[in-house]
């Protein structure tokens, strides 16, 4: 792609720059996305009781949901940069709804595989952090750490907003009801995206947030959204710390989407916890991480984002080392601690990897840090099934855990590699 400058629009004089507007909605989709996919940790008890389908089949549909959520977000950010968020959105609530309400009627696992893994895959894929990304990168010049922050904390937000509401709801009615309600949500929110979502600042005349004069207009790539996505991964491909983010970024998915929260309540309900207790508990993680994203992105505006990777993984390393002591039938403090602190470090690691990515990709940035994102949906999916399979054939999930700490710690080592400076700067061509 080429750079041209552009004329600077005329400022419009509000009290509240509309790029808040803009993040507004837009965390209101992240929260939408993260709360349909938070859907099947509740569903994997009911599915398996009802249907009498294994813990690994079921696991089966929901790695397929979350590598397809991970695949589609480079795709859906690329067609997000050639036809807008908005219209990318919209569709793909629209997908979410009818794939979580097809479900009622499902019989067989290869539906379940076709409505949670590839239909909410896709839908929850185009609404992914990569277009958190693309959002914070459009609208904001200053602030940006801490958007990306704020927006990474819509995932934890969806997650404790959805989660106590259909662990009851399958527990008072049945988890055919909670799939009736993630489709009605889905559909619902919808014209609120297609009303006051906006594609780029210039669309009604103004600068982005903190900046001073218009950004360079970047052209338009001939091939469409695809190519662009390909394109920008050749491209990030050639330098080995897209590899390493990648790499790291992988097991950050595994350790959190792929077993905690997927694993964690089955994991508690094997030693004889309620599911409410334990959704309840898994609803806590989001209300720390909302906390420690925020904080995450206001320390990677000021520090070094590979120290803070470093010490966020470690971090997470150890606590899972230990989570196989914690499990019991009755709440204990010890318990709580790991919920507060696992909660503060869930998705802290956002922030500072989106701004690598930004670092070290310039004007690919966006799009690259949804192919990181690719892997770590990947990361998630594999630990899922891997889960489910190791719980089907040893009937407890204790190894599972230790391996997930051991490989966090091993992200750390992996941080460790990234030079501190980019030598060059791949940027769009």
């Amino acid at each position: 792609m080429t750079s041209t400058p552009t004329r600077v629009p005329r400022q419009r004089r509000t009290r509240l720059h509309p790029a808040w507007f803009v993040a507004a909605v837009a965390f209101l989709a992240v929260i939408g996305a993260a709360g349909f996919r938070s859907t099947p940790g509740v569903m994997l008890t009911p599915l398996h009781q009802e249907f009498g389908w294994s813990v690994g089949t079921i696991s089966a549909a929901v790695s397929v949901n979350l590598v397809l959520y991970g695949l589609t977000s480079p795709f859906a950010t690329a067609l997000m940069e050639r036809f807008g968020p908005r219209k990318v959105v919209a569709a793909a609530l629209a997908t979410v709804a009818v794939g979580s309400g097809a479900t009622v009627f499902m019989t067989a696992p290869w539906q379940l595989i076709l409505c949670w893994g590839v239909l909410v895959g896709l839908g929850t894929g185009s609404m992914a952090l990569g277009f958190a990304a693309l959002v914070t990168d459009r609208w904001f010049v200053a602030r940006r750490g801490l958007i990306i922050g704020i927006l990474t904390a819509a995932g934890a937000t969806g997650q404790l907003v959805f989660l106590p509401l259909l662990s009851t709801l399958i527990s008072t009615s049945g988890w055919r009801s909670a799939a009736l309600v993630v489709a009605a949500i889905a559909l619902l929110a919808a014209p609120l995206v297609w009303w006051r979502l906006r594609d780029r600042p210039e669309d009604i005349g103004v600068l982005p947030y903190g900046a001073t004069e218009a950004p360079a207009k970047v052209a338009q790539v001939v091939g469409g959204g695809a190519m662009r996505a390909v394109t920008a991964l050749g491209r990030a491909a050639r330098k080995p710390v897209f590899w390493l983010l990648a790499a790291s970024f992988a097991i950050c998915g595994a350790t959190t989407n792929g077993l905690v929260q997927i694993h964690f309540i089955p994991a508690a309900h094997d030693h004889g916890m309620v599911e409410t207790t334990s959704a309840g508990l898994l609803a806590m993680v989001g209300v720390f991480d909302i906390v420690g994203t925020v904080l995450s992105g206001w320390l990677t505006d000021r520090f070094d984002s590979r120290l803070l990777l470093i010490v966020y993984y470690t971090g997470r390393g150890l606590s899972l080392l230990v989570l196989p002591s914690l499990f019991a039938a009755t709440l204990r403090p010890d318990m709580v601690i790991f919920i507060v602190f696992y909660g503060l470090d869930w998705v802290a690691t956002v922030p500072p990897t989106v701004a690598l990515c930004r670092r070290f990709f310039g004007a690919d940035g966006p799009v690259v840090f949804a192919w990181v994102l690719a892997s770590h949906q990947v990361g998630a999916g594999i630990a899922s099934v891997t889960a489910g399979v190791v719980r089907d054939a040893l009937g407890n999930y204790d190894l599972v855990w230790y391996v997930a700490g051991m490989l966090s710690v091993l992200a750390a080592i992996i941080v460790l590699a990234i030079q501190r400076r980019p030598r060059t700067v791949v940027v769009a061509a």
